[in-house]
């Protein structure tokens, strides 16, 4: 591994302990007291289009095994998120509703970066029945390194049925928006 690559990663992992701390509360408190939400400025990037999923495998609370790159036969949108993220916490139920509405064409795979897994994980869907999401989780942060450990979160990365990235969000969208919808529409339709 690069001194390069080995700091980033270093860099990425030292950015979300700290972050992963016990701040999901805060996220979370914010959401309950009724304060204004994060203002949701990510836009879409296209400048990685053609780059493959990253060959990473995450778990679910019970410990089933999913690997990313396998994941073929239909586009896909893989969020990284957390539980401590407020802008991941806003666009969560957009997701959800997202995999409702393209149930069949689109399949939304939402990864936890929180480093206390199904622990952090498990009481957030829980709380907010998620109908459609699948609370998969990637405790070690690898698929963060995979992406180059920006710390930037939501990252959401739309594939196309091989595996080929189309385009990317760094930070949160409104994934109920008409661009989006569009954004995904062209995709699928590819």
């Amino acid at each position: 591994m690069s001194l390069r690559l080995s700091l980033t990663v270093l860099a990425s992992a030292l950015f979300l302990a700290a972050c992963d701390s016990g701040a999901e509360g805060d996220a979370q408190q914010q959401e309950q007291l009724g304060k204004a939400k994060p203002e949701l400025t990510g836009e879409i990037d296209r400048s990685f289009a053609g780059e493959l999923m990253p060959a990473i495998t995450v778990k679910d609370p019970d410990g089933k095994e999913l690997n990313l790159a396998a994941l073929k036969g239909q586009p896909v949108l893989l969020n990284l998120w957390a539980t401590w993220c407020a802008p991941c916490v806003v666009e969560m139920p957009m997701l959800d509703e997202l995999a409702a509405v393209k149930d069949g064409e689109l399949r939304v795979v939402t990864v936890s970066q929180d480093m206390r897994g199904a622990e952090a994980v498990v009481p957030f869907f829980a709380d907010r029945k998620f109908a459609r999401l699948e609370p998969w989780l990637d405790p070690a942060n690898d698929l963060a390194a995979a992406y180059g450990g920006g710390g930037v979160m939501p990252l959401t990365v739309l594939y196309d049925a091989e595996g080929q990235e189309l385009f990317r969000v760094a930070g949160g969208y409104h994934w109920d928006s008409e661009d989006a919808l569009a954004a995904i529409e062209e995709a699928i339709a590819r």
